[in-house]
């Protein structure tokens, strides 16, 4: 499938003369663009896809072989799942602090706002089986809500009973398509962006950034909005990335040439298994450790697993893979914040973090 170009800028010859390698510089970033503003949206994103659709012979397939839960051993650890509620961190405009409530769920303090990405607050989804961990953060824990963040529109993702909780002059930043389903919902400060772009609140910078992934909502609307991840920048250049919903692929070394130097990536590690299906929407454990190492952050929160069961694989499988590969690539330990449902970390102004006790 086609992809929309990505502007480059040419290098800068550094000092010491002509002859000296050209050191190559960041794309730059979008200008940020007016809350609300009116857009006109191409009826489909299809040319967004970097991987086509399930076809006919896939479909057959899956008949005959796909199971997307796993069998009774995979399950038999839900209750070993990590699942420990702590207080949410004290943050102020100098400190990032992450909270995670399960699935894609993110309390994400940041330069004096706390924003929720992808809130999913429900026991049960539509067509998936109840959490199998609690939602790890109460609702009535948390602060005022500044802004809330959306990937994409499907259900574990985006959550009408869950929005319905949150006042409808909520700055609400989602992709490119999917503004009028706030819309229709009364929300008055909905901010719609196409991929590269840009929007900013109380000094806080949100860009919208790709994914390998798609969009549907009903059984006519496929890719009729975008998908795609958030980078969130605080006043003092310190940035996390919430990717949302991906596969693996090239977009994510593309992220970290125009954001360089990410302080933490939230990277999904589950619903991968059975890998011939499920491969191009959703990164393994493996693959989103190269994915951060593609994206050159210098931490890692994983993401998506543990909370609704979605695929095959074993319940406990993505921790212990995605641990392993992070010893297999050498990276410090102590960069792989791999947070229990409810756990929370801080990142200090000068870089030192500390975990949250329960």
């Amino acid at each position: 499938m086609t992809q929309r170009s990505e502007s480059t800028t040419a290098g800068t010859v550094p000092p010491g003369g002509a002859s000296s390698p050209l050191v190559p510089s960041p794309p730059p970033l979008a200008e940020p663009r007016r809350h609300g503003e009116p857009r006109v949206w191409p009826r489909s994103f299809h040319d967004r896809l970097t991987s086509p659709l399930p076809g006919l012979k896939t479909l057959a397939r899956f008949a005959r072989e796909g199971s997307v839960r796993p069998g009774k051993e995979g399950l038999a650890d839900i209750a070993r799942l990590p699942y420990a509620p702590a207080p949410l961190p004290h943050a102020d405009a100098r400190t990032i602090a992450v909270s995670w409530a399960g699935h894609a769920s993110w309390v994400i303090r940041i330069g004096g706002l706390t924003v929720l990405t992808d809130p999913v607050w429900s026991r049960r989804i539509l067509g998936t089986p109840a959490r199998i961990t609690p939602v790890g953060i109460a609702w009535e824990a948390l602060p005022r809500v500044d802004a809330v963040v959306v990937s994409h529109n499907h259900y574990d993702h985006l959550d009408a009973p869950t929005l319905r909780r949150l006042p409808r002059d909520t700055p609400v930043f989602v992709p490119a398509g999917l503004g009028r389903w706030f819309l229709r919902r009364r929300f008055t400060r909905v901010t719609e962006l196409d991929w590269w772009e840009a929007a900013e609140l109380s000094g806080v910078r949100f860009d919208f950034v790709p994914s390998h992934h798609w969009s549907k909502r009903t059984l006519t609307d496929t890719c009729h909005s975008l998908w795609g991840g958030w980078v969130l920048t605080a006043p003092d250049g310190r940035s996390v990335y919430f990717a949302g919903d991906t596969g693996y692929g090239h977009w994510f070394s593309r992220i970290g040439r125009r954001h360089p130097g990410i302080d933490l990536a939230l990277l999904p590690i589950g619903a991968y298994d059975p890998r011939w299906w499920l491969r191009d929407v959703h990164c393994d454990p493996e693959e989103a450790v190269r994915a951060h190492l593609d994206l050159g952050a210098r931490r890692m929160a994983p993401m998506h697993w543990g909370t609704f069961v979605l695929s095959a694989e074993p319940v406990l499988e993505p921790l212990t893979r995605v641990r392993a590969a992070w010893r297999k690539a050498g990276l410090d330990r102590d960069d792989l914040w791999d947070l229990p449902v409810g756990g929370a970390r801080v990142l200090e102004r000068d870089a030192v973090t500390r975990p949250v006790s329960p």
